[in-house]
């Protein structure tokens, strides 16, 4: 898989900003140490393109982990989603897919338990998004990846 990308920051008053940025103002704003219209100007102008949210929120934490994973080829997913090499990326990524329907290779032969242990560690170093583990249940038992619980009685 092709993530589409991050966004770019925003620029707001000379310094880069992000949807975390918007989250802040709004309590500043809460508290009185921000007025309606500044928070309005750095709303407009926080996410200035398309992709997704700029921290490590769930979107960039599946990211990450679809790399490590094995479901998407490592360092595409970090280009960002308006970037010129997105194209080239995209291309890349097919040639990978089509490689791999052409070996007859499927995600079952990919997300083995030692994948999801990867991902996993990854997911905890980097801070992810707790959602991850949601995700990754889903995934592991989609795959008929057992539980730790469930081989360990074997």
């Amino acid at each position: 898989m092709l993530y589409g990308g991050t966004i770019a920051p925003g620029v707001y008053r000379g310094k880069d900003v992000t949807i975390q940025d918007v989250f802040e103002a709004v309590g500043a704003n809460a508290a009185g140490k921000m007025t309606d219209a500044e928070l309005l100007e750095l709303e407009n102008v926080a996410c200035p393109g398309a992709g997704a949210c700029g921290g490590q929120y769930t979107a960039n934490t599946m990211s990450t982990v679809m790399e490590l994973i094995g479901l998407s080829p490592m360092g595409f997913n970090g280009v960002p989603a308006m970037e010129a090499r997105k194209d080239e990326v995209a291309f890349k990524c097919g040639e990978v897919v089509l490689n791999l329907l052409q070996k007859g290779i499927t995600p079952k032969d990919i997300l083995t338990r030692a994948a999801f242990e990867n991902a996993i560690a990854g997911v905890a170093c980097t801070g992810g998004s707790t959602n991850a583990v949601l995700h990754l249940l889903a995934i592991a038992r989609e795959m008929g990846v057992p539980s730790p619980s469930t081989t360990s009685r074997k």
